[in-house]
């Protein structure tokens, strides 16, 4: 089919948007990083521990290094079977530099559906905390990577960061055709099945939201975004992980939804954007500690997945006077 005639071409009266998309995206996030070096990036929302961009930059390069040095290359997979912390951002981010895949998974799945997963995606190496080991211990051909203290039989995600930084090998990204993560959908419409995501494929869908006079998401370097979706999800990915440090944003992160220390999060570190999902918001609405907390930061609430009731946007708006409300 040929291209359409100029007159059937719709365009916008903004600007387009320049869109970076030679970039890998590990390239891309970290665009502006002399800019940004020193401020915040990646905040554990459990102890408070800040890592600057300069700092994430750094640990993601060391552990590209040590996962280079069990085996992962251009076209490996891994699995990310853990919850939302620090180190998965890092292990993306750190996978992607050596041109690998990262395929994401529940680590509430079951062993039976971990292996299939597994075995579907190509994973030889499986990234988890120690409480989850067992889930994978018995897989042929996989190098298990546990998180924290570590696990007997695994390599550990410590001993990957230790690694030298300047010992990445040469990769020659594709950004065109090689894929950068490997999502599996919920399974709502069959079979969960993975969704092959490029480099540039995210870079661009990343810009859209985030880059140009007139982003879709209006984040700001200053903002701090809340991080309790699970990054494992696609949404959490790439709508507040990866547009949160394309904008230079910091990104307060949340192990797992607790209402009560969800809003102790938002109050302390001053929570200025909240992706929620409509049950999570419905839990906010419902609960007797939302007014016990200072929620005036929040500039904008960020619904997704699912649309929010309009009762459940006016309860929203009573209680988060200051925020703008936006579905996605």
């Amino acid at each position: 089919m040929g291209s359409l005639p100029e007159q059937f071409v719709f365009r916008s009266r903004l600007p387009d948007i320049a869109i970076p998309d030679h970039l890998p995206l590990h390239d891309y996030v970290f665009e502006r990083l002399a800019d940004r070096r020193d401020r915040a990036c990646l905040i554990d929302g459990a102890t408070g521990e800040t890592l600057s961009f300069g700092d994430v930059d750094a640990l993601s390069r060391r552990v590209a290094a040590g996962l280079s040095s069990i085996g992962v290359c251009h076209g490996s997979t891994v699995m990310l079977l853990l919850p939302n912390s620090v180190e998965f951002a890092v292990a993306f981010l750190a996978s992607s530099r050596l041109g690998a895949v990262t395929t994401t998974a529940n680590p509430l799945h079951t062993p039976p559906e971990i292996a299939k997963q597994v075995a579907a995606s190509g994973a030889t190496v499986v990234v988890t905390e120690p409480a989850f080991v067992a889930k994978v211990s018995g897989l042929a051909g996989v190098t298990v990577v546990a998180t924290g203290d570590g696990a007997e039989g695994c390599a550990s995600f410590a001993g990957l960061a230790a690694a030298d930084g300047s010992a990445l090998p040469e990769v020659a990204i594709d950004v065109a055709s090689d894929a950068v993560a490997l999502p599996y959908s919920s399974g709502t419409t069959g079979l969960p099945k993975g969704v092959m995501l490029s480099h540039r494929g995210l870079v661009t869908s990343v810009a859209q939201l985030v880059d140009g006079e007139n982003p879709n998401l209006h984040l700001r370097e200053d903002d701090v975004v809340l991080c309790v979706l699970p990054m494992f999800h696609v949404y959490s990915l790439h709508s507040i992980l990866l547009c949160g440090m394309r904008a230079g944003a910091a990104i307060v992160v949340m192990k797992r939804f607790d209402t009560v220390k969800m809003l102790q999060l938002v109050e302390r570190p001053c929570v200025t954007i909240a992706p929620l999902v409509p049950p999570i918001g419905g839990e906010m609405a419902k609960s007797d500690a939302l007014d016990r907390h200072d929620l005036s930061s929040v500039r904008m609430v960020i619904s997704g997945a699912a649309p929010m009731g309009k009762e459940l946007q006016d309860i929203v708006h009573a209680k988060l006077p200051n925020a703008v409300l936006g579905q996605v």
